[in-house]
């Protein structure tokens, strides 16, 4: 392994994972300064999501043809453009202006990350085979992030305000930027295929590759929505804001060691079973939080969902990276998250608009509806033939 594409992964998948735990550890604050409603909120959501849908694709071609080490350092380069501007917000259109942006940097990010995560922390003849302890062991890392972004926002916001909170961030963010130079790029990437624009074109027509992509579409809007919501749905049973950012934290903390457990654990050739028990418990957990009634068994089942979630993500690209020649990753993952970006798009906004009319828990019957949907598509790739 190389040690500078290790550091930098680890330092990257980190920072990846506050970004993408951003908008939820802001959204009260963030509300409040705006003075926008819970609509608002889910369309500001709805925009990171969709800009995933032209951006991950873009970001994949980038990637193949101009070579990841392009990809990352734009990447990072938008991402704390992204913050610097959250930092400087005046309205709701400055808001959505560094939504945009931070949803384009963090679409080039990711595309490399996850092309990267099997170098990055395995041998290179040890790939083909451990490439979902790989996926688990990148996640968890990305997890972690995201993990300690609502605390460190919180204390952060209260001790130093909100533009300092931002300024802090998107010096964070040069990091991972400055270490991607010390890294060999040249050692981990393949030769591109005689003719990638056909081998392309055999991509879109894999069964196998479309049926990843349309569960991912059902899973991502899932976890965005638990992420956001899940202080609002908290605060509607009179958990306190204090307590409620404590408990988005244990959410994550779950999300992430449930990610360390799969990649310790997990046996090869079991990627399908898991993920279609994880899908299938992600039923249960979403419809207990539109049933419940109780502060403690919302509470409980806000964290419950994040062991289950965790691992569904790094199984679901694992499976479809095995399955893809190494030249056409990164439009793999470029498909993989633009159709994903579609679901981003759509269903947190369908949750805002419902939550403005009903509540934002009736509202998550849309988000157990995506539960056995993805259910389903799981089932289905196990009979779909794999790596």
């Amino acid at each position: 392994m190389d040690t500078k594409l290790t550091l930098m992964q680890i330092f990257a998948l980190s920072t990846a994972g506050m970004c993408h735990a951003l908008l939820g550890s802001v959204k009260i604050p963030l509300s409040r300064k705006l003075e926008i409603d819970e609509a608002r909120i889910g369309s500001l959501v709805s925009v990171f999501g969709f800009t995933l849908i032209p951006m991950a694709f873009a970001a994949g071609f980038l990637a193949d043809s101009w070579g990841k080490s392009f990809v990352m350092v734009g990447g990072c380069a938008l991402l704390i453009a992204a913050v610097l501007v959250l930092a400087w917000m005046k309205n709701y259109a400055t808001t959505l202006l560094s939504v945009l942006l931070l949803g384009t940097g963090w679409s080039a990010l990711v595309n490399v990350l996850n092309a990267t995560q099997g170098p990055a922390f395995l041998p290179l003849e040890e790939i083909k085979d451990r490439l979902s302890f790989a996926m688990n062991l990148g996640d968890f890392v990305f997890g972690m992030g995201a993990f300690v972004m609502p605390i460190a926002v919180a204390i952060s916001i209260n001790k130093l305000g909100l533009r300092t909170t931002f300024l802090l961030f998107a010096g964070l963010l040069v990091l991972p930027l400055a270490l991607s130079f010390g890294v060999d790029w040249e050692r981990i990437t393949a030769p591109p295929t005689a003719d990638i624009e056909d081998a392309f074109s055999t991509l879109l027509a894999d069964k196998f590759v479309w049926i990843c992509c349309v569960a991912f579409f059902f899973h991502v809007p899932i976890e965005a929505c638990v992420a956001t919501w899940a202080t609002t749905l908290m605060k509607d049973h009179k958990v306190t804001e204090t307590r409620a950012a404590q408990l988005l934290s244990a959410f994550w903390l779950t999300f992430t060691v449930s990610r360390l457990v799969a990649a310790l654990s997990l046996p090869k050739g079991f990627d399908h079973l898991v993920v279609v028990v994880m899908a299938g418990l992600c039923v249960v957990c979403t419809a207990g939080l539109v049933l419940s009634r109780s502060r403690e068994l919302t509470c409980g089942l806000l964290i419950t969902a994040g062991a289950i979630l965790g691992p569904i993500f790094p199984i679901l690209i694992a499976l479809l990276l095995g399955h893809v020649d190494q030249p056409l990753h990164g439009r793999a993952i470029g498909l993989f998250f633009c159709i994903g970006g579609i679901g981003w798009a759509i269903v947190p906004f369908a949750v805002g608009t419902l939550a403005k009319t009903t509540s934002v828990q009736k509202a998550f019957s849309v988000v157990c509806g995506c539960a056995v949907c993805l259910t389903v598509l799981c089932i289905i790739l196990n009979f779909a033939g794999g790596h």
